[in-house]
């Protein structure tokens, strides 16, 4: 069984600065802005995440773009499995052996999906519990999302994103920030900022901060009569123009303007509203009010 105790030569199997480089140094491997890649090298932030993640014993963790491992070893420590989904084809060789060197007892714990992991529809062993990442800059908000969206067992979920993105993902109604990606987290989960990572962790150092989000999913979905597709299908389009009212934004989605005020006002939102003013539970009462640009499920 794993444990979460953190204390004596336990230690010694994260990764620190020289580790880091080395590895890399012994793969070839330099980090591509191409793939978002910065590579953690402080321990304590890595324990960090693992804390904050609130990863228990009994926790099936899944971790995207594992890199060379920093964050896969601490989740290893303290939950019972990982899955790591890694695109990169020399890091996701690699990874494996790292794990089997650092972390002998606990290398049947660990898995691996060579893949992409917006691509990505299934996973080996249980149901995953928890998602916790370090995601690359480029594609965290579609990954986020997609994972959600495709593992309804994920209940708790940690990400590590550029501040900026942090802050648009745990955005209320009414924040300048507030947008698409806001509304699309808060259908799945109560969302917030859970603390700031600086520069110096990585390597190579990015140019901007990152940010802790954590994402605590619902207990019980929306109540709405309207599929997730219907929904997003309004929230996107209230957001493509967001300086227009929603009569207007959303006069491409229900048809017509007049179809649009039509389904404001059954779902008791004033047309003359911007989607920023909106809650994710508006943006349900529109789409079921309504809307010929919605799929059906």
């Amino acid at each position: 069984m794993s444990t979460t105790d953190h204390s004596g030569p336990a230690d010694d199997a994260l990764l620190g600065p020289a580790d880091i480089r080395e590895l890399a140094a012994a793969l070839g491997v330099r980090p591509t802005k191409q793939r978002g890649q910065n590579f953690v090298i402080d321990a304590n932030t890595v324990r960090r995440i693992v804390r904050t993640a609130d990863v228990r014993p009994d926790d099936v963790v899944v971790e995207v773009g594992p890199g060379l491992g920093s964050l896969t070893l601490a989740l290893l420590e303290a939950a019972e499995r990982v899955t790591a989904v890694e695109i990169d084809d020399v890091l996701a060789a690699a990874l494996p052996s790292t794990v089997a060197a650092r972390l002998p007892g606990r290398a049947d714990g660990f898995a691996l999906v060579h893949s992409d992991a917006l691509r990505v529809e299934e996973l080996p062993g249980p149901p995953p519990t928890a998602l916790v990442a370090n995601l690359p800059y480029n594609v965290a908000v579609p990954v986020l999302l997609h994972m959600l969206a495709t593992f309804p067992s994920i209940e708790r979920t940690l990400v590590m994103v550029q501040s900026e993105v942090a802050d648009r993902l745990a955005a209320g109604p009414g924040s300048k920030v507030y947008g698409v990606p806001s509304v699309k987290a808060a259908w799945y989960a109560e969302v917030k900022r859970a603390g700031a990572i600086g520069r110096n962790v990585f390597w190579p150092a990015p140019n901007v901060d990152s940010g802790l989000v954590s994402l605590v999913r619902r207990k019980e979905p929306l109540a709405t009569t309207a599929s997730r597709e219907q929904v997003f299908a309004v929230v996107d389009a209230a957001f493509a123009q967001r300086r227009k009212t929603l009569r207007a934004a959303l006069a491409g989605w229900a048809g017509s303007a007049a179809a649009a005020e039509e389904a404001l006002v059954a779902a008791g939102v004033s047309p003359q509203a911007r989607g920023e003013a909106l809650t994710v539970e508006e943006f349900a009462a529109i789409a079921e009010h309504g809307g010929g640009g919605t799929s059906r499920r």
